[in-house]
């Protein structure tokens, strides 16, 4: 993958349409001009002569252009709509899978989890009035020439208004854009500190914390509604005198237009038409400081999702590799917290083969994790490289190497869906005896089937339906779905009873007949029944790498005992260091 060089356009796939509504725009604001020109013509030419016909024909005229008018607003409004929808179907995709690249990294990832909201919010912006408002502001000018050509006196009336109301705007852009992103950030940190606790629930409310949690998360939300309320009473107190400004420069121009006509300058239907064509110059300004908030609401989400696509590596597509089955070699690996250049593992180096079990064991906090995570292409390597079958992971296309790829996590997350659709990653087009054989091997075939719905059972977010021990086999099915080459398994029995281990390492034994490449990650050791291979971790560092027998020598006579004694020692070690 390579990095975007250049910000992303999320309307390149409407600059058509754009174009289209410009052109709409265009013909919308000069039919504007058909209440004044009528007025002008029924004060100045009817009035004058009382002529019925010409009053008659006029009206039809005024009716058919009005008409127009209205299909012209309506085609306006379907084709922004169509310009939203078109903008969240090109970018959805796209942004939501850059929110799940960004969620890899611990430290940054939050920055990005609200894009798809700020699309959302992108494309109801879009969607409404606010675009239109704009769209009808360039041709303000046209207005004010008009009117400068009925009076020049009236002219300069409706510029200095124009540059009144245009100062207005320019101070709701500086008066509410500072306090909105406040506004914002607060919302975010609320947002996510509530949902933390939605998730950790059952701690918060077990060790009597939810007050106090409750607590943070109202400074977060007060902090939210001051900013809030500041922006509101800014932008509200901003549209008012906008609006004010506006009746009372349209009242000013009756009454030069009144001056002008008593003095023989302009006509009476002049008059009028100068006030009703400088409301309509003044009205997109007017309701632009009225829609200011959405529009920095808008500019601020399309900025943050352009600077998520512009930081998300794009995916190259690589020529097709056979399906692997090689062995597993890792030379002088060097694995960090992306974001961060403190190493968690250094110069790991060791290999597995096909039909070979490798059990990484060392106290907590040696790297185990960080390594499953390096291993299945989650963290990327600072240095060192990680082969599959001869080739690096990145050499391939992610979606097809996941495929080759088994990964039961440390922390078990399921899906809302059925357990068969958990248990086949979600493929549309599943195998179910794949299903059921993932099932079997990993011994939660007979627990399936108990179920009321057995596979169709349908999972709630996260599984918590379902024990934390069965959430986590059913994830051990679904990373065996299919015997991928390459397995890795972190603390795959954290959660499991002695009967639970017993079919872990029968599970184990199983996958080394299938030839698959597989990796543990173990703190109980149960699993070493089934290793070939021991790595040892202690500190981020290799301390040893070789056959079981071998880096356990005197383990015929009591293997459970002496490598839970090594175990031991290695969380000794980890504790003493912390205290000193």
């Amino acid at each position: 993958m390579r990095a975007r060089h250049s910000k992303p356009s999320l309307f390149k796939h409407s600059k058509t349409a754009f174009v289209a509504v410009g052109v709409f725009s265009l013909f919308i604001n000069l039919l504007m001009l058909t209440g004044p020109l009528f007025m002008l013509q029924i004060y100045d030419s009817v009035l004058a002569s009382g002529s019925v016909p010409t009053l008659v024909v006029l009206s039809i005229l005024v009716a058919g252009l009005y008409l127009v008018l209205g299909f012209l607003e309506l085609i306006r409004s379907r084709l922004l709509v169509r310009i939203g929808h078109n903008l969240d179907h090109h970018n959805c995709d796209p942004v939501f899978t850059s929110v799940l690249h960004h969620s890899l990294d611990p430290e940054n990832g939050s920055r990005f989890s609200s894009a798809l909201r700020e699309l959302t919010t992108l494309r109801q912006f879009v969607s409404g009035p606010g675009p239109s408002t704009l769209f009808d502001a360039p041709w303000a000018p046209l207005y004010l020439a008009i009117i400068f050509a009925f009076h020049w006196t009236m002219g300069v009336l409706a510029i200095t208004g124009a540059i009144v109301l245009f100062i207005i705007a320019l101070l709701a852009e500086r008066l509410v854009r500072s306090p909105m992103s406040t506004a914002s950030g607060a919302d975010a940190k609320a947002l996510n500190h509530s949902e933390a606790g939605i998730r950790n629930a059952e701690v918060l409310s077990a060790m009597g914390m939810h007050l106090r949690f409750a607590k943070l998360w109202r400074g977060f939300h007060g902090k939210a509604l001051i900013f809030h309320a500041k922006t509101n009473d800014r932008s509200g107190t901003l549209t008012a005198t906008s609006k004010s400004l506006r009746l009372f420069l349209q009242s000013a121009m009756l009454a030069l237009g009144a001056w002008l006509a008593i003095q023989q300058s302009i006509s009476a239907g002049t008059m009028i038409a100068a006030s009703i064509i400088l409301g309509r110059a003044l009205q997109p300004v007017e309701q632009a400081i009225g829609q200011w908030r959405s529009f920095v609401q808008a500019r601020q989400a399309y900025s943050r999702i352009v600077t998520l696509l512009a930081n998300t590596p794009d995916v190259e597509n690589h020529m097709a590799l056979p399906a692997p089955s090689g062995p597993l070699l890792a030379s002088g690996i060097q694995i960090a917290i992306p974001g961060k250049r403190g190493l968690i593992v250094e110069h790991a180096e060791f290999d597995v083969l096909p039909g070979e079990v490798l059990v990484v064991i060392g106290p907590s906090a040696s790297g185990k994790s960080t390594l499953a995570r390096a291993l299945v292409g989650v963290w990327p390597l600072v240095g060192g490289e990680i082969r599959l079958d001869g080739s690096t992971l990145d050499q391939w296309n992610r979606e097809v190497i996941g495929d080759h790829i088994g990964y039961l996590p440390q922390n078990v997350e399921l899906f809302e869906g059925t357990i068969a659709r958990n248990i086949s990653r979600f493929h549309e087009d599943p195998d179910e005896e794949e299903i059921i054989e993932a099932a079997k091997m990993a011994g939660i075939h007979h627990m399936v089937l108990g179920f009321s719905h057995g596979y169709d059972t349908v999972l709630e977010r996260d599984g918590t339906n379902l024990s934390a021990g069965q959430r986590q086999r059913i994830a051990l099915a679904r990373a065996i779905y299919k015997k991928p080459a390459l397995i890795v398994l972190d603390e795959p029995n954290s959660n499991l009873d002695n009967q639970g281990d017993t079919d872990l390492v029968e599970t184990l034994t199983k996958l080394r007949e299938t030839n698959c490449i597989v990796v543990v990650i173990a703190h109980r050791l149960s699993v070493m029944e089934a290793a070939d291979k021991v790595l040892v971790l202690e500190n981020g560092r290799q301390k040893a790498f070789g056959p079981r027998d071998q880096i356990f020598a005197r383990q015929l006579e009591a293997p459970l005992d002496k490598l839970e004694h090594l175990n031991r020692e290695f969380s000794e070690k980890s504790v003493r260091r912390s205290r000193a």
